[in-house]
């Protein structure tokens, strides 16, 4: 498993965990919380399909190697696991 991939799905099940315990806590501050961490997960999500496009895009030839480096470097700096 890779363990971007892994990282990424930590993110989300810490997320849906503080979205329960919001439930009998009532904080708004855990609320806030699931926000920032929900936001951040959806984003990484995105990061690693951009990410899989990418390299499926350079293995078939349809981008060269500067291409790829330059978008895989855009992708790395908008990124906390890449």
């Amino acid at each position: 498993m890779n363990s971007k991939f892994f990282i990424g799905s930590l993110l989300i099940l810490v997320s849906l965990t503080f979205f329960g315990c919001n439930q009998f806590t009532g904080g708004a501050a855990t609320g806030a919380a699931v926000g920032v961490l929900g936001a951040g997960a959806a984003y990484e999500y995105q990061n690693k399909r951009q990410m899989d496009q990418l390299e499926l895009e350079y293995s078939e030839g349809k981008i060269n190697e500067q291409e790829y480096n330059t978008r895989k470097e855009q992708i790395q700096r908008g990124s906390i696991i890449y």
